[in-house]
């Protein structure tokens, strides 16, 4: 078989299978042939990128990251709905409908509370995806919706131009895991699967709405040139026929029937995969929806009768405090058991200590609790009636109730975050931090070796990892395997790195890469840097009186100081390799640009911050020289604009020399 042949017929297993996984939930392909299949069809697309398909699943991924959104003007406008909120609202609606048109009947559909979008075909292959914006102008955020896997990229059978209209969303369990992860790294929480959807489908970059696994529901048929339909359930079913992931519907004669399909939705929304808010009901005849057009705002054919929000009392019975990766302390209330949204609830989030005295929540206190997004149970508010007469004022604790060591308030935020150095909810982060490639450099040390090792007992600290014997790695591995001996190998290489790299290494609150570095240089040894104070600290360039006193926190602390003469007992390096003594570009900023041909970036920074330079990213009126190679840009205009002395690459090395 031919390389176009075997392509093409990847390709379509591929997209039948996505097809039967993500629309029909009826997968026929094991996940293991599908990831063999689709990493051959990868090959081959890179040696024949010629052959690469519009629908090709390859696409999926993600794309180049985009500077901005371009804004698209909707063919059709996408109009937004009338809410109603009682039946005798809906029944207001359903009097307004008969005035107008004899024979009426209706669609009911569950309203998904997603993010609407504007999908275009031409001449069925997916050209471009908008997102409603004000309902006639949108943003372009097609490359994301390539990754939604449930669109499909080729249409068979399908108009010359066609325009449909969806819901994406992040489903429950999506989402779910989602905001788990993100707790774990003390990341701010999505409030509710829209604002996840939302979220995601705004990444600039579309590797990360990836990763995001949205979904989608297509819920209206827009435009459709050369084709014409009777009903709206006519268009649904054709929608589904060219293999969209189309909203279920039933057809309804009257208010009640409605009504009663209404009750139906709302008992099965929390068994449902995706979140819902209410349900859309739609006249189902289109001549009848002309007839009856549009107010300046919504259209007088539809209406979206919403669901209240279920709110119920429980009782807090404790508060219990979880300490997540990055050391951020998340206090957890736990509930009476209450049935809520479909579940049973026995806890809440209560994010931090703003939000309990903000909501001045106590143990012993009757709350109103309700699901946000119908996902996490939240407190609402306490029922100050209801209050023991002995409950007191909550306050985190002052120190981790993991490790004992101290906790501190981020300066820029409002988490408390533990500040041990081998603290064991944060070890996995803090090793995978240790030895990344900016830091201590240690290749081959992966995330699943680490939490082996961790799981085992083997490391509690980073400096453990500088006492690894041949035989504990060698279990980790197959006999004969040469893994263990390189792993090896590279730890005690890396005890040689420059000061700069461990000073990074060890994760201080405020001290990345460049930071290490600065400090590396001024100080000379880590004892020198140990000794400083605050005052000392700010001294030096860029270094400010925040990042001064996480620096002083930090190694004040009794677990920073026990991995550092683990650390000092192991061999590993304390002094900078390239500590400044020939400060002749102290004070003066160069901004790199164009093509160099004698020095790579990291050469020319290198060179610079050695002579106690600072290399900056961009031009501004503090730029004291631009070091300009060959296609220089826009940052040379700017330099000759702001009067800026310019460097060629050889008056640079001459100052280097």
């Amino acid at each position: 078989m031919d390389a176009r042949e075997e392509i093409r017929q990847l390709t379509e297993e591929l997209n039948e299978a996505n097809y039967r996984y993500y629309v029909l939930d009826d997968p026929t392909m094991p996940d293991f042939e599908y990831d063999r299949k689709l990493r051959r069809l990868e090959n081959l697309e890179a040696e024949h990128p010629e052959l690469k398909a519009a629908d090709s699943p390859t696409q999926r991924v993600g794309g180049q990251a985009l500077s901005q959104f371009e804004k698209v003007t909707h063919a059709v406008p996408l109009e937004s709905l009338q809410d109603v909120f009682s039946i005798d609202e809906l029944q207001e609606f359903d009097d307004r409908v008969r005035e107008a048109v004899d024979t009426v009947e209706y669609s009911v559909e569950p309203k998904v509370d997603g993010l609407s979008v504007a999908l275009e075909y031409i001449d069925g292959v997916f050209v471009r995806g908008a997102t409603r914006g004000d309902g006639l102008i949108g943003e372009d955020v097609t490359e994301n919706l390539r990754t939604v896997p449930s669109i499909p990229m080729k249409l068979e059978g399908a108009p010359a131009r066609l325009i449909v209209r969806g819901e994406v969303f992040m489903p429950k369990a999506v989402f779910e895991q989602l905001n788990q992860t993100r707790e774990e790294n003390g990341e701010p929480l999505f409030a509710n699967p829209r604002n996840a959807a939302a979220g995601s489908l705004r990444q600039l970059d579309p590797k990360i709405a990836a990763k995001r696994r949205l979904d989608i529901l297509v819920f209206n048929l827009q435009l459709a040139e050369g084709r014409e339909f009777r009903t709206h359930s006519e268009t649904l079913d054709f929608l589904r026929e060219l293999k969209f992931k189309v909203i279920p519907y039933r057809l309804c004669r009257s208010i009640p029937e409605a009504e009663a399909e209404i009750r139906d939705i709302d008992e099965r929304r929390y068994g449902l995969s995706y979140d819902i808010d209410g349900a859309v009901v739609k006249l189902n005849d289109l001549s009848e929806r002309v007839q009856l057009g549009s107010t300046a705002k919504f259209p007088r054919w539809a209406a979206a009768y919403k669901y209240p929000p279920e709110i119920k009392q429980t009782t807090v019975e404790n508060i219990v405090v979880q300490v997540g990766r990055t050391g951020v302390l998340t206090p957890k209330a736990v509930v009476s058991p209450v049935r809520l949204a479909g579940t049973t609830v026995t806890n809440a989030t209560l994010h931090n200590q703003d939000f309990i005295s903000e909501k001045d929540v106590r143990i012993g206190d009757t709350v109103n609790i309700r699901k946000a997004g119908e996902i996490i149970p939240e407190i609402l508010g306490v029922v100050l009636e209801k209050r023991p007469a002995d409950a007191v004022p909550y306050h985190l604790p002052a120190v981790c109730p993991v490790c004992g060591a101290r906790v501190e308030r981020d300066p820029d935020g409002a988490a408390m975050r533990c500040t041990g150095a081998e603290c064991p909810a944060q070890l996995s982060r803090n090793i995978a931090h240790f030895v990344s490639r900016d830091a201590m450099d240690i290749d081959g040390l992966g995330s699943s070796i680490v939490e082996q090792l961790i799981q085992n007992g083997t490391i509690q600290s980073p400096a453990d990892l500088y006492y690894l014997t041949l035989e504990e790695l060698s279990a980790l591995w197959k006999n004969g395997d040469k893994a263990p001996k390189k792993l090896l190998a590279a730890i005690e290489a890396s005890k040689q790195n420059d000061l700069s790299r461990l000073i990074f290494a060890f994760g201080i609150r405020q001290v990345g890469a460049k930071a290490g570095k600065l400090l590396a240089q001024e100080f000379g040894t880590l004892d020198e840097l140990m000794a400083a104070d605050v005052e000392r600290l700010t001294a030096v360039r860029d270094i400010g009186a925040i990042t001064a006193e996480s620096i002083v926190t930090w190694f004040s602390n009794e677990q920073s100081r026990h991995m550092i003469e683990r650390l000092r007992a192991a061999g590993v390096n304390f002094t900078c390799h390239t500590q400044v003594t020939d400060r002749r570009f102290a004070g003066l900023t160069f901004v790199l640009t164009g093509a160099l041909s004698l020095f790579t970036r990291d050469e020319a920074t290198e060179k610079i911050e050695g002579f106690g330079g600072k290399a900056a990213g961009s031009v501004s009126k503090k730029t004291s020289y631009v070091v300009a190679g060959e296609n220089a840009g826009s940052k040379l205009r700017k330099a000759n604009e702001l009067g800026i002395p310019v460097l060629t690459e050889q008056e640079f090395l001459q100052m280097l020399e």
